[in-house]
């Protein structure tokens, strides 16, 4: 077993994932907040009625990778479908507001721009509305994309293939991205063989089960479902994220390790794996094993989920936490 992540380890290793490449390439989409707060039921239906007290917009989907990627000040360009509608300049102006390039973004005219409204009151979600077409896209608008991202994957220093099933990702696209040699995938288990032969895939452990059919309840079937998982994709890596049992790494050269949860507490762990999926890229393109890649992005997890939302952790945040843990 690899020794625990040091503090003075993981502030090198931040220091080199500063300023690397990355390409994101992903189901893009915003999310959009109310929050209120209620103090009676509606006369009309049998409902709460929110007193709205703020309204935001933030990047969801694959563009939670982006902001993660960003937060811990890496270079990244992002790959992505908007629709032909109001919606769509928000999201650019989300992305350039982060200083992610967003020339890979594309409008098209078939589909709106993917939008979750989620209304809160009192810390509590009352309501969630979905605006999206999830259907794959045309033909042309693969080609070009899949153009576009052949182009840009020989030019970075890791690929991160961020599927939300909203039909963005396809065969063609997951090839053109293995114009580099560094290539990570937060698959759907619906779409898990479109991803054969990147070199890690990072589902959680619901994902996992349901993409292998295999149940994971213990330290046996999480064995067989990693190892299916490793034969069925051809790839280097599996890490499966498993919530408060922690992360385990299943490695095609025989590495297996697995790491405990170290959040002190859990707000919400909407979003956590664009995380882990953003610091294992950046990890891996600065050099780090395997080992010391899932270890930090296992700590950075653990800050994220700390916070309401899909939130992202600085370098500080996160080596506050290695801290934390070997205090």
């Amino acid at each position: 077993m690899s020794v625990g992540l040091q503090p003075p380890d993981a502030r090198t290793l931040f220091e080199r994932m500063r300023g690397r490449k990355i390409l994101v390439v992903g189901d893009l989409m915003i999310d959009e907040w109310i929050w209120g707060t209620v103090s009676r039921i509606s006369p009309e239906a049998p409902v709460p009625v929110v007193a709205v007290t703020d309204h935001s917009f933030k990047l969801g989907g694959a563009g939670n990778v982006a902001n993660n990627l960003r937060a811990l000040e890496a270079q990244v360009e992002f790959v992505g479908t908007i629709g032909d509608d109001g919606f769509a300049a928000d999201v650019r102006r989300l992305l350039r507001e982060e200083a992610v390039d967003d020339a890979g973004v594309f409008a098209v005219g078939d589909r709106p721009t993917t939008r979750k409204t989620r209304v809160v009151a009192h810390n509590q979600q009352v309501v969630r509305a979905d605006w999206e077409v999830a259907a794959p896209l045309q033909a042309v608008d693969r080609a070009r994309i899949a153009q576009y991202v052949r182009s840009r994957a020989a030019q970075v220093d890791a690929v991160i293939l961020s599927d939300y099933a909203k039909g963005l990702l396809s065969p063609e696209i997951v090839e053109a991205a293995r114009a580099c040699a560094l290539v990570l995938a937060d698959p759907k288990p619906q779409n898990l063989p479109m991803f054969r032969g990147v070199t890690c895939v990072a589902p959680n452990v619901h994902e996992a089960s349901a993409a292998t059919g295999v149940r994971i309840t213990d330290a046996e079937s999480l064995e067989r479902a990693g190892a299916a998982l490793l034969e069925e994709l051809a790839c280097e890596y599996v890490v499966i994220t498993r919530g408060e049992a922690g992360m385990s790494l299943f490695g095609a050269d025989g590495a297996r390790l697995d790491v405990p949860s170290v959040a002190r507490k859990v707000f919400d762990v909407s979003g956590a794996g664009d995380t882990v999926v953003a610091v294992l890229a950046l990890a891996l393109s600065a050099g780090a094993p395997i080992e010391r890649a899932m270890q930090l992005a296992n700590f950075a997890a653990g800050a994220v989920v700390e916070k309401l939302g899909t939130a992202t952790a600085s370098a500080d945040e996160i080596v506050a936490l290695v801290e934390h843990e070997h205090a």
